[in-house]
């Protein structure tokens, strides 16, 4: 096994060698099976039809298909830009979905990594998309890592965001996000600007407040902002958000490539993280992102260039 060490720099810097990031490469690939549906569905779950918007850079990407998931309380607006670099960037076809209970997506009472790797591997399906990278931050990266370990000829490989495949509390900042967002629907704020200032005690900063607050519509003129999304749903559904649905590596493992990019001041992908992950994932490479836990927001560049250069290498 050999391991090299590297961080994430802005793309208009230089980019340098440093210790603060591992990579690990573990032999030659093998080749790729043919994709099928080898996974059945839960019979107590209901597969959802995915939202989702297609970046082809104008018709002109036509390599394999890309499928990127938000994290929780996102959706696919959330990745526009980095969906259109990596279209023009890669010439690659990408598939910003919404999740169940997620932007315009339908809406269902259960909300676990199952239910929600058995939408997207239904999504794949129905749109015939075969040897796919699939990218997901926080929550979409749980789902994309149960999607590999359940069924690991669905996709190529896969990027997960700032989250490792274990039981792990969510940060205390989401329950009190998801707090904050039923005082706003009991308030039936008439603006944006109401509904910030109910969030503000329970989300601080302001740029999260206004990730949150992209997901309030009015329903028809002079009516009170409402949330497009079922907040008591997604907040009775916290816990199964900081689960993982598989415990034992002997029995599921991914062997093809894996990058996880995690944040250096998030909690979410700690260094004793690190071997479950290598279990779980043998050929997993780490970069290091000088950042928190949202990633692609605070620091598009490096995430852009941590994935263009993980994906060309297989060009």
């Amino acid at each position: 096994m050999h391991s090299t060490l590297r961080s994430i720099r802005p793309l208009s810097k230089p980019f340098k060698l440093t210790n603060s990031a591992t990579r690990i490469h573990l032999g030659n690939a093998t080749p790729l099976p043919s994709w099928s549906r080898s996974f059945h569905a839960s019979s107590s779950l209901r597969v959802v039809d995915l939202a989702y918007k297609l970046h082809d850079n104008n018709g002109k990407a036509k390599g394999d298909p890309i499928v990127i998931i938000h994290g929780l309380f996102g959706s696919k607006r959330n990745n526009q830009s980095v969906s259109n670099v990596f279209a023009r960037e890669l010439s690659r076809p990408v598939y910003a979905i919404d999740t169940r209970n997620h932007g315009d997506s339908p809406h269902d009472k259960t909300h676990n990594y199952v239910a929600l790797a058995e939408d997207v591997e239904a999504f794949l399906q129905k749109h015939n998309l075969k040897n796919s990278t699939l990218i997901g931050h926080s929550m979409g990266a749980k789902t994309i890592m149960t999607m590999a370990l359940r069924n690991p000829s669905c996709c190529a490989n896969i990027i997960p965001v700032d989250n490792a495949p274990v039981d792990a509390a969510l940060s205390s900042d989401f329950p009190k996000y998801a707090e904050g967002m039923k005082k706003v629907e009991e308030g039936k704020p008439k603006s944006q600007k109401a509904a910030d200032e109910i969030m503000q005690p329970y989300a601080k900063e302001l740029p999260v407040r206004q990730f949150l607050l992209s997901n309030l519509v009015r329903p028809a003129p002079g009516e009170p902002m409402q949330w497009r999304i079922p907040i008591n749903i997604l907040g009775k559904s916290l816990d199964n958000m900081a689960d993982f649905p598989f415990t034992n590596p002997d029995e599921h493992s991914f062997s093809k490539r894996a990058l996880f990019i995690r944040g250096t001041k998030s909690h979410y992908v700690s260094d004793e993280t690190l071997p479950i992950i290598g279990r779980f994932f043998p050929r997993f490479e780490l970069v290091d992102v000088d950042c928190g836990h949202w990633v692609i927001s605070e620091k598009p560049e490096e995430f852009i260039k941590a994935v263009v250069d993980f994906l060309k290498e297989e060009q």
